[in-house]
């Protein structure tokens, strides 16, 4: 992507002298996206690429009536939600002084007449709450992978963890005290410039998180670095760290294991299913805004509603 990254200038209006900064600026400029967003754009201005070389026409810099057609051939086989990333793909590869061709009125108006006639409600995936939680981390094996993945479950669901926040813990990150856990987030998708968060995460009763953090890290001997590690053959730990998709991965096998139907559910059911939870439980808006970190009491909101559908409802006892 670093080439296709690369800012787009007319060198020869510039000092010279400027290359060094100039080139440190692009270095600044691309980091203000999260890796893994970075990731997701190399992959989507890739494909676009792709298309426009197989049409002859130019990538970077795009003309906005090529990005409108690229729109177009795609808005029957891609989801609204999907072209709307693609743009910010095409946007963020043209980070150069150039008039950016997704600003121009005819890509906006593309973008506005697909989702109007292919839009469709975005799929939300099941929460996986306490209960859900609860039978699935009951189901994990004996042994070393047992261990870290009853951690992660329950690390995971207690602190309200995006995937990429959990996989980036750091045994630095965690202080245990008397009441429960204090976690350091030092960045997340809503602090792209690393201010860093500590949330607590409160003991439980039946599944405490604290208890199978503890049992993991000293039967893994971690004593620093990453937490959330990937084992090998013969329960062998490996270095480096869980990646997001794994997240995932370990999610959905636990709610098959639980006897649910995995395809419902993603790295993200941790999350929601906190938020669900504790909503369902009437804890205040802003005691989840603590745990989860969201910037925005209308984002929350939805799953408060989702947690009192059926409370104090309209149609009780009319039938």
């Amino acid at each position: 992507m670093s080439q296709a990254l690369t800012i787009v200038s007319d060198a020869s209006t510039l000092p010279a002298a400027l290359g060094p900064d100039l080139a440190a600026a692009v270095d600044l400029a691309l980091a203000e996206k999260a890796s893994s967003t970075r990731k997701a754009y190399a992959t989507d201005f890739r494909l676009f690429k792709v298309w426009c070389d197989a049409r002859g026409v130019s990538a970077l810099p795009a003309a906005p009536e090529t990005v409108a057609s690229y729109l177009a051939a795609h808005a029957v086989i891609l989801k609204p939600s999907t072209l709307g990333r693609r743009v910010a793909a095409i946007r963020y590869a043209q980070l150069a002084g150039l008039e950016l061709p997704t600003d121009a009125e005819g890509v906006k108006a593309t973008m506005r007449g697909i989702r109007r006639t292919f839009g469709a409600a975005r799929v939300k995936k099941a929460p996986a709450i306490a209960a859900k939680v609860r039978s699935m981390v009951a189901l994990a094996p004996d042994g070393l992978t047992g261990l870290r993945d009853r951690a992660l479950l329950l690390i995971g669901f207690a602190g309200a963890f995006r995937r990429s926040e959990l996989v980036a813990l750091d045994v630095a990150d965690i202080e245990e005290t008397e009441t429960g856990l204090l976690v350091t987030i030092r960045q997340s998708k809503t602090d792209q410039e690393g201010a860093g968060d500590v949330i607590a995460l409160a003991r439980g009763d039946v599944a405490c998180p604290v208890k199978a953090l503890r049992a993991w890290l000293q039967a893994a001997g971690i004593e620093g670095g990453a937490i959330f590690r990937p084992i090998g053959k013969a329960s062998k730990l490996r270095s480096g760290r869980l990646t997001d998709r794994s997240v995932a991965n370990i999610v959905k096998a636990y709610a098959a294991r639980a006897g649910l139907d995995a395809t419902v559910f993603s790295g993200h059911s941790l999350r929601s299913g906190f938020l669900t939870s504790a909503a369902a439980n009437g804890a205040s808006i802003f005691k989840m805004m603590d745990v989860s970190r969201h910037k925005s009491v209308d984002t929350l909101r939805g799953y408060v509603c989702d947690a009192e559908l059926f409370k104090d409802h309209a149609g009780t006892g009319l039938l």
